[in-house]
């Protein structure tokens, strides 16, 4: 058992999860200059390149985008050869969106090292202790996701009743 504390050991989790945080945001920054692009478009291309074909729509109830924002980040990332838009082979009157060879092929070059060195980086831990990350990640996650809401639902300072018109409208409003 290590020296620290309870109490000091969950200060470390803490400041630890803050800087993992940290990293990942600097880095997703840097992959979304280096594609040309911004970061809800970066967000948009990881949810498609999950395998993901979705529809415009699909992707701003995900996103929190208005349909307008929608068009333009799909305008966007379409100029930049990111991604393709085509009629739905079962419903032509819908349109799925794919992400592009060359966009699987960019997030390959930026994300896959991360992945295949994550992948080493775990290898030592035991499956009770991968259940216990898992465990611990899936929970972070909630709680940023409880927290969404609640921001989302909050009018920004100084801007009375503008929360509930981004809610209404996506984070591009207001």
């Amino acid at each position: 058992m290590s020296s620290y504390s309870l109490i000091e050991l969950r200060r470390r989790v803490g400041a630890a999860a803050q800087a993992h945080q940290a990293a990942v945001d600097a880095f997703d920054e840097a992959a979304a200059v280096r594609l040309g692009v911004n970061r809800t478009d970066l967000r948009c291309l990881e949810i498609l390149l999950t395998g993901t074909t979705t529809s415009p729509s699909g992707l701003g109830k995900e996103l929190g985008l208005s349909t307008g924002s929608v068009t333009a980040m799909l305008d966007r990332l379409e100029r930049a050869g990111h991604l393709t838009r085509a009629p739905d082979p079962r419903d032509r009157r819908r349109v799925v969106v794919r992400a592009t060879a060359d966009a699987a092929h960019a997030a390959r070059e930026l994300y896959g090292p991360i992945a295949d060195e994550g992948l080493q980086e775990i290898a030592g831990y035991t499956a009770e202790e991968l259940e216990l990350l898992v465990d611990f990640l899936d929970r972070a996650r909630r709680l940023y996701e409880r927290h969404l809401v609640r921001i989302r639902r909050t009018p920004p300072a100084g801007r009375p009743g503008a929360g509930e018109r981004a809610l209404r409208a996506g984070p591009e409003a207001g």
